[in-house]
């Protein structure tokens, strides 16, 4: 008995705070019901996607024309939905341009998500995997209109961006203050791939703050709204 009064009594404080008029109250319940919609989004995301972040945002103009700045591309991990491609399979393949990956995002071979030299601090690199190299092995580049030879510290993906000239491994050097060059990304350092993007979504997150406080606005007053419409509709009904 004294269970079933307390259930009662739980349900009923539940309601009423439902239905509370209070303006705190009601602000803290939208914040609330955000909280748990945006719970449930990367609940799902982590479920599809099986790796975190699950949605990243295009920031530069390294991947154009096949990604743009402001998309928003769907991440998995390198195992879901086909096995992680490489533009070529290895190096004789690169220098014969025979590529044995299937088409993604325009061009042959995956985009990766990775975290630079597998350092957590920085901010990732969606780049496309062109081939994968074994340590030591020698690779012909053009610097400064130069040709040379790029060394590998070991075994991994090299990657470069499509609108970029040159490979990441020679082309940035010290990337947001890595303190050296990037190195062939070991499949540890990768994220991701990319799935699928949507143009333009992207621009939100990159203003996420002004978005926040936009929505945070708008909630107050749809909540000020309904209490003015609730509040005029009683008047009428004592009249």
């Amino acid at each position: 008995m004294v269970d079933s009064d307390r259930d009662i009594s739980l349900i009923e404080k539940i309601q009423a705070f439902r239905q509370s008029e209070d303006p705190k109250i009601a602000f803290v319940r939208e914040i609330l019901f955000v909280l748990l919609t945006v719970g449930a989004v990367v609940a799902i995301l982590l479920l599809v996607c099986g790796t975190w972040p699950a949605v990243v945002t295009i920031e530069s103009e390294s991947m154009v024309p096949n990604m743009n700045v402001g998309d928003l591309v769907l991440v998995v991990a390198p195992d879901r939905f086909g096995t992680l491609e490489s533009r070529y399979g290895n190096l004789s393949d690169y220098l014969s341009d025979q590529p044995t990956g299937s088409e993604k995002f325009t061009l042959e071979g995956d985009v990766i998500i990775y975290r630079p030299n597998g350092n957590t601090d920085l901010h990732p690199i969606i780049h496309r995997a062109l081939f994968y190299a074994e340590s030591e092995e020698q690779i012909p580049v053009t610097i400064g209109g130069k040709k040379a030879l790029y060394t590998t510290q070991h075994e991994g993906f090299i990657t470069k961006g499509d609108n970029n000239p040159t490979i990441d491994q020679i082309g940035w050097n010290n990337y947001r203050g890595l303190g050296g060059p990037l190195e062939p990304v070991k499949a540890e350092w990768i994220i991701g791939k990319a799935l699928v993007k949507v143009p333009y979504v992207g621009y939100i997150p990159l203003h996420i703050k002004e978005v926040i406080i936009i929505v945070i606005v708008i909630m107050v007053l749809h909540e000020l709204y309904l209490r003015s419409r609730r509040k005029e509709l009683t008047g009428k009904k004592g009249k």
